[in-house]
């Protein structure tokens, strides 16, 4: 039988990259599975929304599962139902693979989101929040959160669950993809004053953490502790980029220009960059208490904005 220590879905993206980087470089054994070889990795090719993934013969101690479908706003009922077929049923085939396996793994850690609380607005929400989420993706990955926590239950497996709020670092993809992208071409506003404040992490801190939260089962919030306002993030990225701190907007033609933005796409199908969502997040504090992490995994996070310069440059 072939045995490597991990086995680490979504190798490929952007959280994946950092996960692979850390592994190796504590000298451990890793199979990546995804549908297409990751150059340098050992990689099982798979498509996980089919049913048919083989892994027999194959023995891992724990496995890490970061696929998953973010970062987009689905316009068609297709495109809603493709959350739940890669963040639900992806997991479930993993799942099953794993039984037909012939050996369980002892631990499973998925990367899930603070997302599946459906707020706009809250300060240090713990664990407990109820997680009442209606979007595709908030949705989605609670039902796969449910998915596990039953399966690792009726099979002994250890399961942790990260719920994560932006990660933050080199080729981060969404939102903060985004700003920096328009701040590096000085297309981007900022919205009042900028105080609203936002949990984020960095990739490498979560990637880093990931061994020894195997070996805790829970749910844990991952951030750095400190939170910073829209205005702080801002200014941090713009002065990496060596770019004027951006224009601002105020709240009333932001939020008249977020009405444009609605009305808009509801009636071409364009997406623009402000909308009443985006509006939502950039003046809505939402905070995330990273205690229980602190407390049972030891998790000394780095502060966001002091390594700005790593995903800037």
């Amino acid at each position: 039988m072939k045995s490597t220590t991990y086995l680490v879905t979504g190798g490929g993206g952007f959280l994946g990259r950092y996960v692979l980087g850390s592994l190796v470089e504590q000298g451990d054994s890793v199979t990546v599975l995804g549908r297409t070889p990751l150059h340098g990795w050992r990689t099982i090719l798979a498509d996980l929304t089919s049913s048919e993934i083989n892994l027999l013969g194959e023995s891992y101690s724990t496995v890490y599962h970061l696929a998953g479908l973010a970062h987009r706003i689905p316009s068609t009922e297709s495109e809603r139902d493709m959350f739940f077929r890669v963040n639900v049923l992806g997991l479930k085939n993993l799942l099953h693979a794993l039984e037909r396996s012939g050996e369980l793994p002892r631990a499973i850690v998925l990367a899930s989101s603070v997302a599946v609380y459906g707020v706009d607005n809250g300060i240090l929400l713990d664990e407990a929040t109820p997680r009442a989420a209606v979007d595709p993706y908030g949705a989605s990955k609670r039902e796969a959160e449910d998915a596990l926590m039953e399966w690792s239950a009726r099979h002994s497996v250890r399961a942790t669950i990260l719920r994560l709020p932006l990660v933050c670092g080199k080729g981060a993809p969404g939102n903060l993809g985004t700003m920096m992208q328009s701040l590096a071409c000085g297309r981007y506003l900022g919205i009042g004053s900028g105080s609203a404040r936002r949990s984020m992490v960095l990739a490498r801190d979560v990637a880093e953490i990931l061994p020894k939260a195997a070996q805790v089962s829970g749910v844990f919030h991952l951030t750095d502790s400190y939170h910073p306002s829209f205005a702080e993030l801002e200014r941090s990225i713009s002065s990496a980029l060596g770019r004027k701190a951006p224009r601002r907007l105020s709240v009333g033609a932001a939020k008249l220009g977020a009405w444009i933005g609605d009305s808009c796409q509801s009636i071409t199908g364009w997406a623009l960059p402000l909308n009443k969502n985006t509006f939502s997040k950039m003046t809505s504090t939402l905070t995330f208490s990273d205690e229980r992490a602190r407390q049972d995994l030891g998790w000394k996070p780095s502060k966001v904005l002091d390594h700005v310069l790593e995903f800037t440059t």
